[in-house]
């Protein structure tokens, strides 16, 4: 794998539990065909699900047909660099795993925001709701 994280390194896995990734390799990997740019890994909050299905992105609803089981608090999920801006934007940001972000990130969302909402992975993330 040639992708790098926003800090230089090597692409950590996102997550597995849901399998995560554009290619649902269970990392934020990115190419030509994922034109979204799904390169955000993301923890997820109430307040970020709750925001993207407001603005028209649910990620909470199950699509089985994109093998898609629906997000709860606190799973990690390679979120579209653009949406995770937008819901820095409006107050709704959720954290990121730095190590996981893939850099191509860095084209859409400056390193200085992703590092104000950087976390390690909560080891109970019942705080997330």
């Amino acid at each position: 794998m040639d992708d790098r994280n926003v800090l230089g390194g090597p692409l950590d896995e996102c997550g597995t539990d849901p399998v995560t990734g554009f290619y649902r390799d269970g990392c934020c990997t990115s190419g030509p065909d994922d034109v979204g740019s799904h390169t955000v890994c993301a923890v997820v909050t109430g307040d970020f699900l709750d925001h993207q299905r407001r603005v028209g992105n649910d990620l909470s609803t199950p699509r089985p047909e994109f093998r898609f089981p629906g997000l709860q608090p606190g799973d990690r999920w390679c979120v579209v660099a653009a949406r995770w801006l937008q819901a820095y934007e409006d107050g709704a940001a959720c954290p990121v795993v730095l190590a996981a972000t893939n850099e191509r990130a860095l084209q859409i969302v400056p390193l200085e925001l992703l590092r104000e909402f950087a976390v390690d992975v909560p080891s109970d993330p019942g705080w997330l709701t």
